[in-house]
């Protein structure tokens, strides 16, 4: 029988197919479900320090504010009986997965201020998940702002944060910086475990009636999970960070090449979102029949056999492959040059 066991930020999985934050893993019964079908793990949806900013606002706004210009109200400040705040919420919501599923939960923050990162991120921590994903969202669009500032952000948060906790930490990264390598090497100096490649920022569109900027929400496609592919295979066998991918794996073929490029894990969310929960079981069945079909006995045996390190033509990674795919091109039948 193969083994699709592998190992992800120190947790032992049975296979390398990990559903990511979505709306999947929001309630108790969708993310039974997603263990049904036979996920290794589940990552949450993020925690936001800024909604939990934004409801402690409101919450002054209306709680105690409701005093001003009516003075026989001013000391008159009920709450409402049995409320939870989006953060409470969150957290039992953290617990109730914990005590019902059998698999790692990994929990997820989306913090602004080195302050907000290490308290919610303890809070993470003391109700229970098996490890933590940074989801760091800094748009650079300061002018002033340098790369390296840049950089520093990421690196003073999982220093500062892992000084404060215990549990595993990765940080899902955008694929926008100009050295990968050199960051995510810096980045595991600084505590990091892992890194998962790469975070899809979702880009705002124009309404060409309204002239207004809209968010625009955008399923991942099998063409995204290349890049992700490519940095896996540089980065595999270099810096000792557990790799997980994320974005544009579709089907087994993709999980399987993310395997041979090195990654530990495979993070699925649209196919999930798109087809149903049971294309988990289906992608880990074709994954189980490729290993037999090509003698491999393991995922662990097959994983990294095509990075960088151990291709045929390395360099195949890097530009000799882009001179080599301008030149393959050829024009569909009667389409002039």
């Amino acid at each position: 029988m193969v083994d699709l066991a592998t190992e992800y930020l120190g947790l032992k999985l049975a296979h390398p197919l990990v559903p990511s934050a979505s709306p999947l893993s929001k309630d108790l019964d969708s993310a039974r479900r997603l263990e049904d079908a036979g996920a290794a793990a589940i990552v949450l949806p993020s925690l936001f320090e800024e909604k939990i900013e934004a409801e402690q606002q409101q919450m002054e706004r209306f709680l105690f504010g409701q005093g001003i210009g009516y003075g026989e109200a001013d000391s008159f400040h009920p709450l409402p009986p049995q409320i939870l705040t989006y953060q409470e919420q969150y957290l039992e919501h953290l617990q109730r997965l914990k005590s019902a599923l059998q698999i790692p939960v990994i929990a997820s923050l989306n913090g602004t201020s080195v302050g907000g990162w290490i308290e919610y991120g303890k809070a993470l921590q003391d109700a229970g998940a098996d490890a933590l994903e940074l989801n760091i969202y800094h748009l650079a669009a300061d002018i002033a702002e340098s790369s390296e500032t840049v950089e520093n952000r990421y690196l003073d948060i999982v220093r500062e944060l892992k000084r404060q906790i215990n549990i595993p930490l990765a940080v899902k990264l955008s694929p926008q910086f100009s050295s990968p390598l050199h960051f995510v090497q810096r980045l595991q100096q600084a505590g990091a475990d892992g890194v998962a490649l790469f975070n899809r920022f979702y880009q705002p569109d124009i309404d060409l009636e309204t002239l207004e900027v809209v968010p625009k929400l955008q399923l991942s496609t099998p063409a995204e999970a290349l890049l992700r592919v490519r940095w896996t295979a540089l980065m595999y066998g270099r810096v000792p960070l557990s790799l997980a991918v994320t974005g544009g794996f579709h089907q087994a073929e993709d999980v399987i090449k993310a395997l041979l490029a090195g990654a530990d894990v495979v993070h699925l969310c649209s196919v999930l979102l798109a087809q149903g929960v049971g294309k988990l079981d289906e992608i880990r069945n074709e994954l189980a029949h490729w290993l037999i079909e090509h003698e491999y006995e393991s995922v662990a045996q097959m994983k990294g056999s095509v990075s960088r390190q151990h291709a045929i033509d390395p360099g195949a990674y890097e530009r000799a492959n882009y001179i080599h795919v301008l030149d393959s091109y050829t024009p569909a039948p009667g389409v002039l040059r």
